[in-house]
């Protein structure tokens, strides 16, 4: 605690920081302020107490922060963008020509991220127009016109954009990965509502299973602390080197593999695929047609937040995002070819293939225990429930992982900043 208030206590001091940080905090207030501007033709009212009594709806709140429950012009939130981030990313691994444009550098990644926001458009206008029929199936949405459909699919898709607009503000403007500060500032906005509501609605007897939760929530904390703290060092020899008349002695430095190399991604795709059979189901719940509301009744059924089906499916897809993801930020070939290239070596293991089959085989080993513990953690809630018989703090361990996971990595950020702002101090 006392580093990271040195750390913020620094950056203040850096005008440039400040800069930053101040511009970063300028568009979470704007954010906020969009979140509450409501889209016309919904009855409030009756929204909010449909989400109050639907468990599956308050959790999807809560991590809108809160923004659906007022059905506000960002009410779908970053969904469709992690969407079409999830897709292109397994499209990368498809086609050649994408996986080429992944492997170019900063210029590659820009494209990639380009055809990324063409493809959130459809998937966001498709997810209000999938809103749309869920509400006026509720009676919540009055008996819309064609143009009116048409506006309200509008304004939220565009609401979507303006959001991952502000993400990349903050992101090459600001401090941090600008779209996990924005859900990490959904979050943070949601608790107090979640923590009003717990304490509103706790009697004496249950006082202490509330106070159960809360130490369990510290613990987790703790433990995410550690694990995304924690990293194998792999220590690299370079061979001493002569370069005209002078010679180079020899360095010994280490690669840092972490127990949780993915971060907090792993946990944002998940949720966004084991919510989405809750949310077809939500769509057909009122259909006339019998087969679909059968379907609608099964994936209710199968797919509730207490369910056990909801919840291994939620581990295992925690588990295969972690592995994928962690193999597509970190390359052990091109890892084991820059450092054969310098003249380095992992004592006891030779350079070239064996050095990359050694650094997958140490990635795979320690990539078990952080896919674990992030399974752990996305399924706590129900865990918590059970054992507390708190109902309404749904936020739990996913919710805890995205806000300390974005926490410590904006840190490290500034402190990158810092350090480089030192460097170019100490060059002058």
């Amino acid at each position: 605690m006392k580093n990271l208030l040195g750390v913020f206590q620094k950056s203040f001091e850096a005008p440039d920081i400040r800069k930053k940080i101040l511009f970063t905090a300028l568009i979470f207030i704007i954010f906020r302020f969009f979140a509450h501007i409501p889209v016309s033709g919904v009855n409030l009212a009756s929204l909010k107490a449909l989400f109050s009594s639907n468990q599956f709806l308050g959790l999807l709140d809560i991590f809108s922060g809160g923004t659906l429950a007022n059905f506000s012009i960002m009410a779908l939130g970053l969904n469709p963008y992690i969407n079409a981030s999830i897709i292109l990313q397994l499209l990368t691994m498809v086609f050649p020509k994408l996986e080429e444009l992944s492997k170019e550098g900063e210029s590659g990644q820009q494209k990639i991220n380009q055809y990324t926001r063409f493809l959130t458009i459809p998937l966001a206008a498709l997810q209000a127009f999938g809103m749309f029929v869920l509400l006026r199936s509720q009676g919540i949405i009055a008996n819309f016109t064609p143009i009116h459909i048409a506006a309200l699919i509008v304004t939220m898709t565009a609401g979507t954009m303006l959001l991952v607009w502000f993400g990349e503000l903050i992101t090459e403007k600001g401090v941090g990965n600008g779209i996990s500060l924005l859900i990490f500032g959904g979050i943070i906005g949601r608790l107090p509502v979640a923590f009003t509501q717990t304490v509103s609605t706790t009697s004496a007897t249950n006082f202490f299973n509330l106070v159960i939760f809360f130490v369990m929530g510290l613990l987790v904390i703790v433990g995410i602390v550690i694990i995304n703290e924690a990293a194998r060092q792999i220590p690299v020899v370079y061979a001493k080197q002569v370069r005209g008349n002078k010679e180079h002695s020899g360095q010994t430095t280490h690669i840092p593999l972490r127990v949780n190399q993915a971060g907090v991604i792993p946990i944002i795709f998940a949720v966004s695929l084991v919510l989405f059979p809750s949310i077809v189901a939500n769509f057909f719940a009122s259909s006339s047609n019998a087969f679909l509301h059968g379907l609608s009744v099964n994936l209710t059924t199968l797919f509730t937040p207490n369910g056990w089906i909801y919840n291994v499916t939620y581990f295992i897809l925690v588990v295969g995002f972690t592995y994928f993801y962690t193999a597509v930020i970190f390359n052990p070939v091109k890892i084991a070819e820059d450092i054969q290239k310098y003249g380095g070596f992992i004592p006891g293991i030779r350079p070239g293939k064996p050095t990359s089959d050694f650094l997958n085989y140490v990635l795979t080993r320690i990539t078990l225990a952080g896919a674990l513990f992030l399974g752990i953690i996305a399924i706590f809630p129900t865990l918590g429930q059970l054992v507390t018989n708190v109902q309404t703090l749904l936020l739990g361990g996913t919710g805890i992982l995205i806000v300390v996971s974005v926490i410590l990595e904006t840190v490290k950020a500034i402190e990158a900043q810092l350090v480089m702002r030192s460097y170019e101090r100490f060059i002058k």
